[in-house]
């Protein structure tokens, strides 16, 4: 790797260029999209209340308007610090408490707005950048090619600006993916050149580095356990199989994290166990993919994200282009470096990707709500990547650096076109069950005097209160608890209705002698409008239509 120890300064200024772009990106349009289903669950552990008070205060059969519902999305006098925590630990533990502790920090200094706490994530997605340059130089051993390039790809790559505008926790368990990968490749490293005492306290040091890293990671989000293994199976792989100083030491680097985090897993098991014993087991609506599509689209999404549906042809041929770059990154890798590289390559993207992707083998689908579980898998396909772009700017062969440098120049158009299309949108692939709402509120506020209903079952709870950021003052909310008959009060023009059961439907129309005739519908939710009766019959649609006429 000599010749990759000096980078041109065309390419320093592009990194630079790429750099400048990806940051403007990540801070632009911050309240744009869609506030959707899992940010407001994450502003409602923020704020210290947990999900049966808000039932009790806000589902009460009254009417209330959008300003109800701001104390309990983000930071308040009435809850504090300690109360975030027992909220997690209470209804939510399989979200550990690191980032909630942050945003909320983050809350009490810049305020409760969509930009506010989203730009606590845009903020934290800076830290990717000198952290994965850090890892590259561990793992490559060059000072600028090889990690500029990975700065410059994973500066615009589509996956990373999704997370880094996401309130939630996604874009700070990469930074703790990051840290804690860089410190093991520099604790091996040091493990390999040591000759004289002297080494030793940076070697405490950097081991010491990497326990508290993956204590953090842990902290972050809990699939850090599985980055953990992968961590083991590369430090074996490293030593060959046998019972090194540098295995001994990293199992008890490994340990001390995972005993700083014991506190937690108390919670987590407790939490488990009691799940199995409760007869209420609602779980989030998610859509079934089929697995190898899934894999695809996600691969594209690396480098190149416009949003498109898994049914559009465009997509796939696209999909499989970076397909074929990235199964050749991998191979140009595993063929023209040591086993010390490639095997850390490898073990990052298949390790933690295995037990989310195994089970649905056999099944032969996916659930669309494990996009984020695949970072490490994105942070190895870009790593491999970054490696043979590096690499081929350098080709003997002339012809084969303008087909390289052609393949370059499309994956940073990719990215730019990509970052482009997406700070600009109002709503994203990744907002779920949240996808429509952009069409759901120009429904709603197109009335006068609207009025809308919902009850607190299933995944309710989320949705009003992700319709409640576009929304305008005049609508007003009425909330009941377990599928009462609302009281509607005189004075409304238009009334609608969340997700109204046969049942629920048929009693409200039989009582209030109106029809209800659905406006919008799709996979997670639809929204009915109470009309007078014209001999309309409530009508049954496919998930898949939407009606996006105001009736």
């Amino acid at each position: 790797m000599h010749h990759l120890k000096f980078a041109p300064s065309w390419l320093r200024f592009l990194i630079i260029f790429l750099l400048a772009m990806g940051i403007l990106f990540r801070f632009s349009n911050l309240d744009g999209k869609v506030f959707w289903h899992d940010e407001t669950y994450a502003s409602l552990r923020i704020s210290g209340y947990t999900l049966n008070e808000v039932k009790q205060q806000l589902f009460n059969n009254r009417v209330i308007g959008g300003e109800s519902f701001t104390q309990f999305q983000g930071a308040n006098p009435e809850k504090n610090l300690n109360d975030t925590i027992m909220s997690l630990a209470k209804q939510d533990p399989r979200h550990p408490p690191l980032y909630y502790i942050i945003a909320r920090l983050w809350l009490e200094i810049f305020g409760n707005s969509v930009t506010a706490i989203r730009s606590l994530s845009a903020c934290i997605s800076l830290l990717v950048l000198p952290c994965v340059y850090w890892l590259c130089r561990e793992l490559f051993n060059v000072p600028l090619s090889v990690p500029g390039v990975a700065i410059a790809l994973m500066a615009i790559s589509p996956i990373h600006l999704v997370y880094a505008q996401e309130a939630q926790e996604y874009i700070l368990w990469l930074v703790t993916i990051l840290l804690s990968s860089a410190s093991l490749l520099r604790a091996i490293r040091l493990e390999d050149e040591l000759a004289e005492e002297r080494h030793k306290p940076d070697l405490f040091a950097i081991w010491s580095i990497y326990a508290v890293s993956l204590a953090i990671s842990l902290y972050t989000f809990l699939w850090s356990a599985f980055v953990a293994v992968a961590h083991g199976i590369y430090v074996m792989i490293n030593a060959k199989f046998q019972f090194t100083e540098t295995v001994r030491t990293y199992l008890l680097a490994s340990l001390v994290g995972f005993l700083a985090f014991m506190p937690w897993i108390t919670v987590v098991i407790g939490d488990f166990f009691q799940f199995l014993i409760s007869a209420d087991k609602t779980t989030i609506q998610s859509d079934l993919i089929p697995i190898f599509p899934f894999l695809l689209m996600q691969i594209s999404r690396i480098f190149f994200d416009i949003d498109l549906s898994s049914e559009n042809t465009l997509g796939y041929l696209i999909a499989l282009f970076f397909l074929t770059l990235v199964v050749y990154s991998i191979y140009f890798i595993c063929r023209t470096t040591n086993y010390k590289i490639w095997s850390f390559v490898i073990t990052l993207i298949v390790v933690p990707a295995l037990p989310l992707i195994w089970p649905d083998l056999i099944a032969g689908s996916i659930r669309s709500s494990t996009e984020p579980y695949l970072i490490p898998s994105y942070l190895g396909i870009q790593l491999a990547v970054a490696y043979l772009l590096a690499t081929q700017l350098y080709n003997g062969s002339v012809s084969r650096r303008r087909f390289w440098y052609t393949i370059m120049a499309l994956v940073i158009i990719c990215g730019l076109i990509s970052s482009k299309v997406s700070f600009q949108a109002e709503t994203w692939w990744n907002k779920g069950m949240n996808y429509g709402n952009p069409q759901v509120a120009q429904i709603i506020n197109q009335s006068n005097r609207p009025l809308f209903i919902s009850d607190a079952l299933g995944n309710n709870y989320g949705d009003v209160f992700s319709l409640s950021y576009l929304l305008e003052p005049k609508v007003r909310f009425l909330l009941v608890n377990n599928q009462k008959i609302p009281k509607i009060p005189d004075g409304f023009t238009d009334v609608f209705l969340l997700n109204p059961s046969d049942t629920w439907g048929k009693t409200i129309e039989k009582k209030y002698k109106l029809k209800t005739d659905i406006v919008y519908s799709d996979n997670y939710y639809s929204i009915w409008k109470m009309v007078k009766n014209r001999n309309l019959r409530r009508r049954n649609i496919s998930p898949n239509n939407k009606l996006s006429t105001n009736l």
